[in-house]
């Protein structure tokens, strides 16, 4: 089973990926956790300690690393030639972090902007590692990622069983998914499905239940607002730890059981 899980900053796709990361490998999957947003929140969020989380550092990141798998440290890209199929089957293992409940995490990083030199060398490694992940390893794949998919390409994406989109009742968060639509139909994403967060009212539900079924896209879960998931993040620890039995853990248990019994992996 191989999961994105993308949408607007702030909406809770972060939460949402751990603790469906989490809840699988209590369940006895072998699951493999990547970040791909730029915040890097995905370890802390699994429950690494805060200061061992923020010493990871993001392929992206890794020079040498880069070099070692292209033949180019993104400064010495530009203008050179550098291998556009690196092999990259060893860095999971190499890179990967052991994380609470047996999860294995990953920390790609994403692209960055401008002025921080050429990353035609970075992006090349991550669109043969995300292929690697997606079709040769046999992990269950959960991916927080940021919602413009720069990390995933025409023909890899065919390779993705669902892209989840959490969404809150707000319309800049539907405006977002309108956003990923539109990049998920130019790189043939076959199956697109929501989850409504941090759900207050009826007619929060309403809100979300609407506006996606306008867009198309089936809503497969609706998460309640849940205080305990801010008295975690104050705390520093996972909503799954803090309060494994609270109203959002629940419905995120609920999530991953439709996910199973659908994707049967």
């Amino acid at each position: 089973m191989k999961i994105a899980v993308a949408g607007k900053g702030g909406v809770g796709k972060t939460f949402v990926s751990a603790t469906l990361a989490r809840l699988l490998a209590r369940d006895g999957y072998s699951v493999l956790a990547v970040d791909a947003d730029p915040n890097l929140n995905l370890g802390y969020s699994l429950g690494l300690e805060y200061e061992a989380a923020n010493k990871i550092v993001p392929l992206t990141g890794n020079e040498a690393l880069i070099k070692e798998k292209t033949g180019a440290s993104p400064e010495e890209a530009l203008g050179n030639i550098f291998n556009m199929n690196p092999r990259v089957n060893d860095i999971v293992d190499r890179f990967g972090v052991n994380a609470p409940d047996n999860v294995k995490l990953l920390v790609m990083g994403t692209v960055k902007g401008g002025g921080t030199g050429c990353m035609c060398g970075a992006n090349a490694l991550l669109r043969v590692l995300l292929q690697h992940m997606l079709i040769q390893r046999g992990e269950i794949l959960v991916m927080d990622m940021v919602a413009g998919l720069e990390h995933i390409g025409r023909g890899t994406a065919r390779r993705m069983d669902a892209m989840i989109v959490v969404i809150e009742p707000r319309m800049k968060s539907v405006d977002t998914v309108r956003r990923i639509l539109k990049m998920a139909e130019e790189i043939e994403v076959k199956t697109i499905l929501a989850v409504g967060n941090k759900v207050m009212r009826d007619k929060d539900e309403v809100f979300i239940n609407e506006k996606m079924k306008k867009l198309g896209v089936p809503v497969i879960a609706l998460i309640p607002y849940d205080q305990s998931v801010a008295d975690a993040d104050m705390e520093g620890i996972p909503t799954i730890d803090y309060a494994p039995n609270s109203l959002a853990v629940k419905a995120v248990k609920e999530l991953e059981e439709l996910l199973i019994e659908r994707y049967k992996p």
